[in-house]
């Protein structure tokens, strides 16, 4: 790893390449003392002692501070001061650091050479601290004004001969006001190619959610989570990517409730925990269950559970007429005879070999799902990132409708978003699919004329890249060039454009796999004060469950020349469009002119300015929660879609991608992955110990993986280590962004069009020797 540019900095905790991977399983309550262990290091060896617990104490502070970086988990509803995780204080003392890139960083290293660094090393240089602009004679990047940069980025736009070929990307860090001028942009312009990260994780929730009920978001809130009789978790690793969500199964599970996990691993918060902000439990080491029933499908396995669930629930209908809830059925839903034919024409067997479990563990989830008369089913990308997942959904939808889980206190589907924002970038606009009358009302609030035909999303801009079709790509936070699937054929996607601009914090992969011309815009973080004309500004954030709130940073900008998200957006739509009747200008100075327009414009945000100030926001109306149904029928759909088979052919492994514990998207803090019991190693694959046996592969013995594309063509990573583990027989699993070469660009889901980074067809041979 290379040293940092101050050698006054201690090392922050970071890969030790040089020390031995250990694997022991981890067998203790997930967050509690080892939560606090992990937060004390981190806090000292980035110097954050001081500003680190004052921090803590303003993030996820109803109106006066801000909005956690990390997870799109909702604000405690009781006023609870600690609500806050691990993984959240590591992203904001991630983003605090007194480390700085600067013009003699940039003078210092070239492009090429920073092109070998780790992806841990280049983000551990710290802060960007001024626009920067390639130098394709130097191969190094040199300081730019931010009026000749937006003056680049206007004058090539302007430039092109049809407005598609930009592509305007989104990662789910970007607030909601700033979002909102971004799709402004690209629209006033004549695009909507607006690809985002949710094109890569949610899509299929979000087009299951829109067929099944009318709204392509959940229905509950907390306070439905503090109510339900019965959890369904179903691929979701909540002590990774949604720490919060422990407090509330806790919770559930002091009270009552019974809490079924449903994953291919049992995750460490399908166990236990010690809630950090519970200090007499911590006091006493005194740990609770989070799980009264662990499943474990095999990958892909999800819709037949549901679909065996249901048949359950449908049998017991015949001696039992109160199992099913046929006043709601009859009243609000359509399609129900058809889908209970279907299930009662498909067989036992097949449920059982589909999903990878007993008929009697079937029953035994349907059991507790027909004993509750209030419950939630969650999902995260476990569900939503295969070729059949929109139809998975839908297949929680259904099962919910059998017993009128819908429109009541403690019940519903609840999909777990990953960032922070990703919801409310779609809400905000962000969509490459806008109907018509998000248009229509986005035209008379703006005075433009948006254009009405599709745009691209995030594989088909790719693509579109790669073939010369789209030549300027502008991404808003995040590290593109890793999330993206196929990562060989994103890169060359992205060096064949003449332009890409990146909005962001710190240095990362993204900023060296460029253009022909190529921009870095350092802007301000979501920890920090954003002063403009009017004064201090805050942004609004939408949470996993619709509630929008404000955020308002607290600490000193990382460098005077930083700009906000905004700003940096008016700066080129105003150079892109310097004819433009929007008052860019104008909407920097006061953010609420930008929230008073989004009022006008976007269905459910009347009022806003008011009602983001009330006391934890607001909470954005969902039709269907209060059983109106914007379908075809005015009613809720069940859907009847074939089961699909899941099951790997002979000599091949299922393999899902997933994060580390210590890991949030692209950016990896260390090695160490606590809840799995690894430590110093990244490069490996989960499998089952009957089937390293069957390979002739022992423990931490390099392998091969080869993925096998929809196309018949192979990718293949070389050298892994394999790790016997608790997970079904033909399934792996290991880490993204590592793995994200084996997913090829035209292996996507043709429901909806996502990457399947949870599905890929693998085999898996010992390395030579």
């Amino acid at each position: 790893m290379n040293a940092p540019d101050d050698p006054q900095d201690r090392p922050e905790p970071g890969p030790a390449p040089e020390e031995a991977a250990q694997f022991r399983p981890y067998h203790h309550p997930a967050a509690g003392w080892g939560a606090a262990k992990s937060v004390t290091r981190v806090l000292a060896a980035r110097r954050a002692l001081v500003d680190g617990p004052r921090a803590i104490m303003r993030m996820n502070h109803e109106n006066t501070g801000f909005d956690c970086p990390g997870c799109a988990w909702p604000d405690d509803t009781k006023g609870l001061h600690l609500d806050i995780c691990e993984n959240g204080i590591k992203h904001v003392t991630w983003e605090m650091t007194r480390k700085r890139v600067g013009r003699e960083f940039f003078a210092a290293h070239s492009v090429a050479e920073l092109d070998g660094w780790s992806d841990f090393a280049l983000e551990d240089q710290g802060r960007l601290t001024e626009p920067m602009v390639y130098d394709p004679a130097t191969d190094h990047y040199a300081p730019i004004s931010w009026k000749d940069a937006f003056d680049l980025v206007g004058r090539t736009l302007r430039e092109l001969d049809d407005p598609d070929r930009a592509a305007f990307y989104t990662s789910g860090r970007l607030g909601n006001e700033a979002t909102f001028l971004y799709q402004l942009m690209a629209r006033e312009l004549g695009t909507n190619n607006l690809p985002d990260c949710s094109n890569m994780c949610h899509e299929a929730s979000g087009r299951a959610l829109q067929d099944s009920l009318g709204t392509g978001k959940g229905t509950v809130d907390l306070k439905d989570w503090e109510a339900t009789d019965a959890l369904f978790i179903m691929g979701v690793n909540a002590a990774s990517n949604a720490p919060r969500m422990l407090t509330a199964l806790a919770e559930a599970y002091h009270r009552g409730a019974q809490i079924v996990h449903i994953n291919p691993l049992v995750e460490a918060a399908a166990t236990r925990t010690i809630v950090p902000h519970d200090f007499v439990d911590m006091a006493l080491f005194k740990s609770t269950r989070t799980s009264t029933l662990n499943l474990q499908p095999r990958i892909g396995g999800d819709m037949a559970l549901l679909r065996g669930m249901a048949k359950a629930v449908l049998e017991q209908a015949h001696s039992d007429p109160k199992a099913l809830d046929r006043e709601f059925i009859d009243r609000h839903t359509d399609g129900f005879a058809r889908y209970r034919e279907l299930c009662e024409a498909t067989p036992w067997d097949e449920l059982e070999r589909q999903s990878g479990l007993s008929r009697a563990e079937i029953l035994d989830a349907a059991r507790i799902y027909r004993d509750a008369d209030r419950s939630i089913v969650s999902w995260c990308l476990g569900v939503s990132q295969h070729e059949h997942g929109v139809d998975t959904v839908r297949e929680i939808v259904n099962l919910l409708l059998l017993r009128g889980n819908l429109g009541r206190e403690g019940a519903g589907p609840s999909p777990v978003r990953g960032h922070s924002n990703v919801q409310g970038n779609r809400t905000c606009g962000i969509d490459h699919r806008p109907d018509e009358e998000f248009l229509q009302r986005l035209d008379r609030a703006c005075g433009i004329r948006a254009p009405r035909e599709h745009g691209l999303d995030t594989v088909a801009t790719i693509e579109a890249m790669h073939r010369g079709r789209v030549t300027v790509f502008v991404g808003m936070g995040g590290n593109f060039a890793l999330a993206a699937p196929d990562t060989p054929y994103t890169f060359e996607a992205l060096r064949s454009c003449d332009l890409t601009v990146q909005v962001s914090t710190k240095l990362n992969r993204s900023h060296l796999v460029h253009g022909r011309r190529a921009l870095i815009l350092p802007c301000l973080g979501r920890t920090e004060q954003d002063h403009q004309r009017g004064g201090p500004q805050s942004t609004s954030v939408e949470d996993s469950m619709s509630m929008v709130h404000l955020s308002l940073g607290m600490k000193r900008p990382a460098s005077p020349h930083l700009l906000s998200e905004p700003a940096i957006i008016a700066g080129m739509a105003r150079a892109a469009l310097p004819d433009s009747a929007t008052p860019w200008e104008w909407y920097i100075e006061d953010y609420d002119r930008i929230r008073d327009t989004m009022a006008r414009a976007l269905d459910g945000f009347e009022d806003f300015n008011r009602r983001v100030r009330l006391p934890l926001g607001f909470r954005i109306r969902q039709p269907a929660r209060e059983l109106v149904f914007r379908t075809p029928s005015e009613r809720a759909e069940f859907s009847s879609a074939p089961l699909p088979d899941v099951v790997p052919a002979p000599g091949t492994l299922a393999l899902g991608t997933m994060r580390s514990h210590d890991q949030w998207n692209t950016t990896v803090y260390s090695d160490d992955d606590r809840y799995r019991g690894i430590k110093n190693l990244r490069t490996l694959v989960f499998m089952n110990a009957d089937d390293m046996r069957e390979r002739g592969i022992e423990e931490f013995d390099p392998v091969d993986i080869t993925s096998t594309a929809k196309d018949g063509t192979t990718r293949a990573v070389h050298g892994f280590l394999a790790i016997p583990y608790d997970i079904p027989r033909s399934c792996a699993a290991g880490y993204m962004p590592e793995l994200n070469v084996l997913c090829a660009i035209g292996d996507f889901s043709t429901q909806s069009d996502q990457p399947l980074m949870k599905h890929l067809k693998v085999t898996v041979t010992r390395a030579a020797r």
